[in-house]
């Protein structure tokens, strides 16, 4: 019964963000501009079938039936080798990632079409009313409240859906993509928010419970990776589609992207652990066979816990990331327009600068496996802070020797994916299973908390987003960040 009430409300949803695609498509002739535009009876109708999908979907997940007394003297024993389910679950996340961390990366690729739409301040229209750092904050003010809400239900309702509902929710709030009002923009975009801060955390608990012990650092880094893969689909696709069908395509993408998240959903298990933890002991055995894991008799194995200085690095180093991503990164699409660089153009640097900087994902995974956590962070986090303090020195110079420009910024760019990608594995080992959601949420939600503290000073007026300002900013949060994890106990 839960499963067919989800698939109705997905399928409102769907048809409610259909429903506005006749608007958007009519305003072909006007460069897709739809701004002033009144909402018409089929768009207010798909409103309304969006916000009963949501509420009927989230009604359909949530767990029914008894629940029995979870085994005391049974503990979960990984097999030793990846099997074909392994790889299916890596493969299936791995998209998972990259279709979550499109959702607020997109948010820099869309700001400069959407502000110059809307008549909207920033560095290319000073003389606009309200900031188009609105957007952003919306957004990201959302991604903060999801890190911690969906770290909240993923130790309630489960790991898997949790996952779906945020697939839901990007279905859902790809109307932003044909949304005439400004205001209406920033609602959907703080609702998109929540979903797309709160899967990351969760993603990266299911594989920590998921994968065996010896494989389970290097992969989850590996998969954590795809955060830099997201910003280089969100460059391409932001000069493929935005010169043609403007900014509001890379909204509407969030639709099929969504779809394809929920279609993968048998591929998506329910954490074994989670299930153990909460009594359903026949689903965690189906689960354990499949993975090749198995229970036995005995003391549940001891789970490693997080103390206090240690939980102060890992939110240093949360906020020093969120401070790049949405202070540096955020604004790089405008602040390199801002240099001369046409949209096209802009766009491609920052494609090619990710293209050149993949290969550390691999190396960062290969460190973590062979080395350590905490040694792997303190490498990144320095690298990174370095680069970010040669564009804080000269970023706007290097606009004029392009080479240079696309090695440098290829630091921020992966190296902060990765060092996202460490902490991510590393936050949801530390934690225990009753609380690892909430404590993965906690970091990621403390990464998301930098870019709102910076996009409110924004908005306020209080400083002007320019590569060389966000980049000191981010130089100064990983040098403390490094100095924490350097006296951290091993």
């Amino acid at each position: 019964m839960g499963l067919r009430v989800f698939w109705l409300g997905f399928l409102l949803c769907v048809t409610g963000v259909a429903l506005h695609f006749p608007m958007y498509l009519m305003a072909a002739d006007m460069g897709y501009h739809l701004a002033g535009m009144p909402m018409d009876t089929p768009m207010t109708v798909g409103m309304v079938l969006i916000v009963a999908g949501l509420a009927v979907s989230g009604y359909g997940l949530v767990p029914r039936g008894p629940r029995t007394s979870p085994e005391g003297d049974v503990r979960v024993v990984d097999g030793t080798r990846l099997r074909p389910a392994h790889l299916g679950l890596i493969a299936v996340m791995s998209v998972a990632i990259v279709i979550d961390a499109m959702k607020p990366i997109t948010l820099g690729f869309v700001a400069p079409g959407m502000g110059k739409e809307y008549g909207l301040k920033s560095a290319l229209n000073p003389g606009g009313d309200l900031p188009v750092a609105l957007l952003p904050l919306a957004g990201l003010t959302g991604t903060v409240l999801g890190s911690l809400l969906w770290g909240w239900m993923g130790d309630r309702i489960g790991r898997r859906p949790s996952i779906l509902f945020a697939g839901v929710v990007f279905v859902a709030t790809a109307v932003c993509g044909a949304m005439p009002d400004f205001g209406w923009n920033l609602v959907m975009c703080l609702v998109m928010g929540l979903g797309a801060g709160g899967m990351l955390p969760i993603a990266f608990s299911l594989l920590a419970e998921t994968i065996p012990g010896r494989h389970r650092g290097w992969v989850m880094v590996l998969i954590g990776g795809n955060l830099a893969v997201a910003y280089l689909v969100a460059s391409w696709l932001s000069a493929a589609l935005a010169p043609t069908y403007s900014w509001r395509a890379l909204w509407l993408v969030g639709l099929p992207t969504g779809v394809l998240l929920i279609l993968l959903n048998r591929w998506i298990p329910e954490s074994p652990r989670f299930l153990l933890a909460h009594g359903r002991d026949a689903e965690a055995r189906r689960v354990l066979a499949r993975y090749g894991a198995a229970l036995e008799k005995g003391a549940p194995a001891t789970e490693q816990s997080a103390g206090l200085f240690l939980t102060v690095a890992v939110v240093t180093l949360g906020l020093s990331i969120g401070l790049v991503t949405y202070g540096f990164q955020l604004w790089i699409p405008s602040n390199l327009r801002s240099l001369g660089l046409d949209q096209v153009t802009a766009d491609r640097a920052l494609r090619d600068s990710t293209l050149l900087g993949l290969p550390l994902i691999f190396i960062s995974a290969a460190m973590y496996g062979l080395w350590s956590a905490r040694k792997t962070i303190i490498t990144l986090a320095a690298l990174v802070g370095a680069a970010l303090a040669l564009l804080a020195l000269a970023g706007e110079s290097l606009a004029t020797d392009r080479t240079w420009l696309y090695v440098v910024l290829a630091g921020p760019i992966v190296g902060t994916a990765a060092i996202a990608a460490v902490l991510a594995a590393y936050s949801s080992e530390i934690y225990p299973t009753r609380v690892r959601s909430r404590g993965s949420g906690l970091s990621a939600g403390v990464g998301k908390f930098g870019g709102v503290a910076v996009t409110t000073v924004l908005v306020a007026g209080a400083a002007a987003p320019s590569i060389g300002a966000t980049a000191l900013l981010g130089a100064i949060s990983l040098a403390a960040a490094v100095t924490l994890f350097c006296v951290v106990p091993a």
